[in-house]
């Protein structure tokens, strides 16, 4: 599938907004049959432009909602550097996102901690221990503004 047509966009917004909607409801909500939404859902669905289904944890009811960021810098920026730093960064199950980014760190970690000693002990039992950091450089989210999970179509 090279393009995206209008209905396609709007199939994918209204996925977005409810993974969980039936074929029938979405169906109706973009004007198709149930059968025709049904093929163009697993065309997209092969094509590449939905990567999947999940549901959203409010972090705040399971206590997970201090929103840490961590800017990682490492010694060397080679690729094997590069490579066994992504390895290892896996591993840590608080990390929400790890992302490469062009700037003064190297990257730029996102993480859901209940509080400042639950990063202490992820801080002693991960970060201090991934192989060939120079820096590590956290912030504290004092509120979130705006999040969302929505991408422009």
């Amino acid at each position: 599938m090279e393009s995206l047509d209008a209905t396609d966009r709007q199939i994918l917004n209204e996925l977005q907004s409810d993974g969980r909607v039936s074929h029938a409801e979405l169906a109706a909500r973009v004007g198709l049959s149930t059968s025709a939404c049904h093929r163009r859902v697993r065309r997209l669905e092969a094509g590449g432009f939905i990567a999947g289904y999940a549901m959203i944890v409010n972090r705040k009811a399971i206590g997970r909602d201090l929103d840490v960021f961590v800017e990682v810098s490492l010694l060397s920026q080679s690729k094997e550097s590069l490579r066994l730093f992504e390895s290892e960064v896996g591993d840590c199950p608080e990390v929400l996102s790890c992302h490469l980014v062009a700037g003064d760190a190297d990257y730029l970690l996102h993480l859901a901690v209940k509080d400042h000693r639950d990063f202490e002990r992820i801080f002693n039992r991960y970060l201090s221990r991934f192989t060939g950091v120079s820096r590590l450089r956290s912030s504290f989210a004092i509120r979130t503004v705006h999040e969302t999970t929505r991408h422009v179509l």
